[in-house]
């Protein structure tokens, strides 16, 4: 039937809250394995560059899984989606809690990733589909919160449990939660939806896959083999000919995989690029500061956890407040009041010294994370509310995706960063301990921890810059949504409602 935004069915909280939890045990995974890594390292005799395929991996699957998802929503139910996604990430996770070797390990993680990028944009579609337009921010913030408390609390017990157990147990602690979700969603959720004539274009699929693998691959890789190995710059041109190959398939087709026209919404494609910014600047904190505290300062996993927690649960408890301001003042004056505090902070992040205090990073770490605050859930939401609620799936696919690409690339750019900073650092220092009639072997661990320093600071340095970018473009932001969707009846082609009111 037709059916306008005022028209918003009553929220099914029973499926918000299986779906919320269902995504609260996939994000705590994530920020459980971070602190884990030297400890599998150890354990399975691999290095740096093989660990880190756990998370590039991770996002690897998710670059290529996210943009189907639009078509999944518009043709399967939420529980028969749900269900898919929960076992999915269930069956991996049981799996690389078995692993004795490291390709069993990546396997398993590679499974998480299948189900977790069905998740997120299935949890996604369903809240912007359950609340009006002017409650949306505080639905949001509210979600926020409870998904912000997995970083608030996954570093400290990832900790806790590394140093009183094998790193297994991080996945032996996650199953049964898993489990226990899959049977609730398999006994609660009973929402049906008509059978919708809608076919995948297998094509599609392939150009998708290439383009956003090929990408997510060559920027992945680049940290490692450098910017000059032909498995770095041949995948990054195939996947950039896919991907426009894709695009241009896209806009012939009447009901696409991935609706690119939803960039003609300039709050869209504005919100787009500033999360896509604001991503690669974050990745800054989330990837360097372990290396500093951990490598370089030789601070424990446990109070590595504790020095982040502070910070992660600023964000947590911030996200409802935003999202209430939100509704009230919109997303400019919060984006640009939270990106200035981000960059400030993220420049005092490149002056970091051997001797700087753990209280002084701590806090610096948690005013960082009250600028983010204010940044990612306002804009993102500002973003999607003017789109017609037919294109919700594809807007949260995309948004989805190009926050992976956006990840992958900022990961890649920045260890490229800090590792040929060192090593320029290193010969510098080298240099010079010769001239002064010093044996530079004698001090060459002096020199490698110093040498990384520098390249760390640096690369905190460059994303400074990067922040300020998206401080730039935050100012152009424009409430948006409420005007169009008054006036223009949502089409009720595709039925998103159907997602709740048949549930």
């Amino acid at each position: 039937m037709s059916q306008s935004v005022k028209e918003t069915p009553k929220p099914k909280y029973g499926i918000l809250a299986i779906l919320i939890v269902g995504a609260f045990i996939a994000f705590l995974n994530n920020t459980l394995l971070n602190i884990a890594l030297p400890s599998i390292m150890a354990d399975l005799q691999i290095e740096t560059a093989t660990v880190q395929w756990l998370t590039t991996g991770f996002m690897l699957v998710n670059g290529i899984m996210i943009p189907a998802t639009a078509f999944l929503i518009e043709k399967y139910s939420v529980r028969r989606l749900f269900l898919v996604a929960i076992g999915l990430f269930t069956i991996g996770t049981v799996i690389a809690g078995m692993a004795e070797i490291f390709p069993v390990l990546l396997g398993g993680r590679m499974l998480q990733a299948s189900g977790s990028a069905i998740m997120m944009p299935l949890l996604m579609n369903v809240m912007l589909i359950s609340f009006p337009i002017e409650k949306r921010g505080a639905a949001m913030g509210v979600f926020g919160l409870i998904l912000m408390a997995a970083p608030a609390i996954g570093p400290t017990l990832s900790g806790w449990i590394i140093e009183h157990y094998d790193w297994r147990m991080l996945f032996h602690f996650v199953t049964p939660i898993a489990i226990t979700i899959f049977l609730l969603g398999f006994f609660l959720l009973k929402d049906k939806k008509e059978k919708v004539n809608i076919r995948l274009d297998l094509f599609s699929l392939i150009l998708s896959s290439a383009g956003f693998g090929g990408i997510l691959y060559g920027f992945s890789s680049a940290g490692n083999k450098g910017w000059d190995s032909p498995q770095v710059y041949l995948t990054i041109g195939i996947g950039v000919i896919s991907l426009i190959s894709f695009i241009i398939r896209q806009s012939k087709q009447e009901r696409p995989m991935l609706n690119f026209t939803i960039f003609k919404y300039p709050m869209f494609a504005l919100s787009s690029s500033i999360t896509m910014v604001v991503n690669m600047a974050m990745f800054s904190g989330m990837l360097l500061l372990p290396i500093y505290v951990q490598t370089i300062r030789g601070i424990s996993p446990l109070d590595a956890g504790l020095m982040m927690l502070p910070g992660a649960l600023v964000m947590a408890f911030m996200s409802p407040i935003t999202g209430r301001l939100f509704d009230k003042i919109g997303g400019r004056i919060l984006a640009t009041t939270g990106l200035a505090i981000t960059v400030v902070t993220t420049y005092l992040f490149s002056t970091l010294s051997m001797d700087t205090t753990y209280n002084y990073i701590m806090i610096l770490h948690a005013v960082r994370m009250f600028g983010m605050s204010m940044v990612m859930m306002p804009v993102s939401t500002n973003g999607l509310n003017q789109l017609p609620a037919r294109f919700y799936p594809h807007g949260t696919a995309m948004n989805n995706t190009l926050n992976q690409v956006a990840g992958a690339i900022g990961t890649a750019l920045l260890v490229t960063i800090m590792s040929n900073r060192t090593e320029s650092a290193a010969a510098d220092l080298a240099k010079e301990a010769m001239a002064g009639g010093a044996d530079p072997a004698t001090l060459q661990q002096q020199i490698m921890m110093q040498a990384m320093l520098e390249g760390i600071n640096f690369a905190f340095f460059i994303a400074t810059f990067i922040a300020g970018l998206a401080f730039v473009l935050a100012f152009f932001i424009k409430r948006a949504g409420r005007e169009e969707e008054v006036k223009k009846p949502i089409v009720p082609e595709s039925k998103p409602a159907d997602l709740v009111t048949n549930a």
